[in-house]
């Protein structure tokens, strides 16, 4: 019998193991005096406050960063493995939920599409958007320097703007959660920079998109889960 190969995700390794350089441009380029590793940071006693507000924005930049790294690299796992890529995330540290938002931004912004003055956050806001209103509004905040809040204001305002007397006044839709669940619900908001209500509807946007964008199969046959 033919031997058989599990694929698995690569293990980080160790300070012992280490050759070279770290092949991360973004986190070599910290700053050489910034001694970064996999559960920390240090930093010299002697660093000027500019320095260190250079290397704050050099993280944040990381930190957005990865968030496009993650998600292209879940579609890559989607279109290229889809009957074992689900298998391979499931030893991520992040969320189911999570980590389908990353795919869902990655897939609808490809890299030519990107603003790289703007963050992840920007783009997902406006991606359950047309995509050329998706370029109309983040076009915008890239001139005006919007932050993600103000974005989000000005979406809003828009959206009432537009909708006048037809706009309806809204459903409210009350939620009973445990204790727990609503915890940690709160904490995957606050970790998102967001409202709890905001962070929800959001989540369910994201869900709502990804299944329209599922093919349709015949009847009886079993779609792949797809993040």
């Amino acid at each position: 019998m033919p031997a058989t190969r599990t694929a698995r995700l690569p293990r980080a390794a160790g300070p012992d193991e280490r050759s070279g350089p770290d092949t991360c441009g973004y986190c070599g380029d910290i700053d050489p005096r910034a001694a970064v590793e996999r559960t920390g940071l240090s930093l010299p006693d002697d660093l000027t406050l500019n320095d260190w507000c250079r290397i704050g924005d050099r993280l944040l930049a990381v930190s957005d960063a990865s968030c496009w790294w993650v998600g292209d690299w879940l579609v890559f796992g989607c279109e290229k493995y889809p009957d074992r890529y689900k298998r391979a995330i499931a030893g991520t540290s992040l969320d189911y939920q999570t980590l389908r938002n990353y795919a869902w931004v990655a897939r609808a912004f490809p890299p030519s599409r990107r603003r790289d003055t703007l963050t992840f956050q920007h783009h997902m806001e406006v991606t359950k958007l047309r995509p050329a209103e998706q370029d109309h509004w983040l076009d915008f905040a890239v001139r005006l320097k919007w932050s993600r809040n103000e974005l989000r204001r000005q979406l809003r305002a828009s959206a009432e703007t537009s909708g006048g007397e037809e706009q309806d006044a809204g459903i409210s839709l009350q939620l009973d959660l445990s204790r727990e669940r609503y915890l940690r619900w709160e904490r995957a908001a606050q970790l998102d920079h967001a409202e709890l209500q905001d962070w929800i509807v959001e989540v369910l946007d994201g869900v709502v998109c990804a299944a329209r964008e599922a093919p349709r199969l015949p009847s009886g046959e079993q779609p792949a889960e797809r993040i």
